[in-house]
């Protein structure tokens, strides 16, 4: 067998199985799709023609597209600006400048609500946003501060569901910057501290330029996931009230699922798909992936 026949047998063997996942429950679906959103199937799951009306209707004849589209632009923008990128930085620069015990405990603890059921995590969220006297918040504002009951889920609903979203979200960023700023080499602050910078001067000019790829891959991760994510809002809000939290993921979810639609709900499915696909290219660009791709991340010595 001649070196070129290996090294195809190499490939076939390693990477065989994985494209034959990506095709299956990837390539395969989104075929399945596209093919459903040019047909009239219902809650019979019967097809009777092949029409465009299902994008006509989303184009032109669907007016929450539009609110719901600018809901979830503002519920992603918070949730990855203020939580998924900003606070696991803030949780891993914490815990990486603590002993590694006590660093090492925190992010245990804070992993317990991604570790747990979704739906455990929407019941302690329900629990802490309760509009009774029963409610966490509630206890503290009223119990203690002798302020009246609050209902989040009715006044502040999308505050409500950034929060929640957040507090998990952070986690996994808090991992991946954890081990990215354990990849920097010592020296550096060492060199750092000898000259006289400072923990703010440090992390500016030391550990946030060599954490970039990192940085730079959360909020590409993140930013899709929550495109396409919806399972917490359901379980805490259901999308209310009214639309005031329903998503654009979960608007496809009720139109197909709740409604028996699963034409028109295939047809906005794939626009979210053209809208993952934008977004995927733009952070591309902006990030320069192309280019931190070809240089190796960690430093080997």
């Amino acid at each position: 067998m001649s070196a070129q026949s290996r090294q195809w047998q190499n490939m076939a063997i390693f990477l065989g199985p994985a494209i034959l996942l990506l095709a299956l429950f990837f390539l395969l679906p989104v075929m399945v799709d596209v093919f459903v959103a040019f047909t009239d199937m219902g809650r019979s799951l019967k097809i009777s023609e092949m029409t465009t009306a299902n994008f006509e209707r989303m184009l032109t004849g669907d007016r929450r597209i539009l609110p719901t589209l600018a809901l979830t632009a503002v519920y992603v923008f918070l949730t990855l600006a203020i939580f998924n990128v900003t606070f696991g930085l803030i949780l891993a620069l914490a815990t990486t400048a603590v002993p590694d015990r006590i660093g090492g405990f925190f992010r245990s603890v804070w992993l317990l609500p991604r570790m747990s059921p979704s739906v455990v995590y929407a019941l302690l969220w329900i629990w802490v946003a309760s509009p009774t006297e029963r409610g966490l918040i509630n206890q503290v504002l009223h119990g203690f501060l002798g302020f009246g009951t609050i209902d989040l889920r009715t006044d502040y609903p999308v505050m409500l569901i950034v929060i929640a979203n957040g507090f998990i979200g952070a986690s996994m960023g808090m991992i991946i910057f954890t081990s990215a700023i354990r990849s920097i080499p010592e020296h550096l602050f060492h060199a750092a501290r000898a000259d006289g910078a400072g923990p703010l001067a440090i992390t500016w000019h030391i550990t946030l330029p060599a954490i970039r790829w990192p940085l730079s891959f959360i909020t590409v991760y993140q930013t899709l996931s929550l495109l396409v994510s919806f399972e917490y809002i359901w379980l805490i809000t259901n999308g209310g009230p009214f639309y005031d939290t329903t998503v654009y993921a979960l608007y496809v979810y009720k139109r197909a699922f709740e409604n028996g639609q699963y034409a028109y709900g295939a047809a906005l499915a794939l626009l979210l798909v053209v809208i993952g696909i934008g977004a995927s290219l733009a952070m591309w660009r902006f990030f320069d992936m192309k280019r931190l791709l070809q240089h190796p991340r960690i430093e080997v010595h």
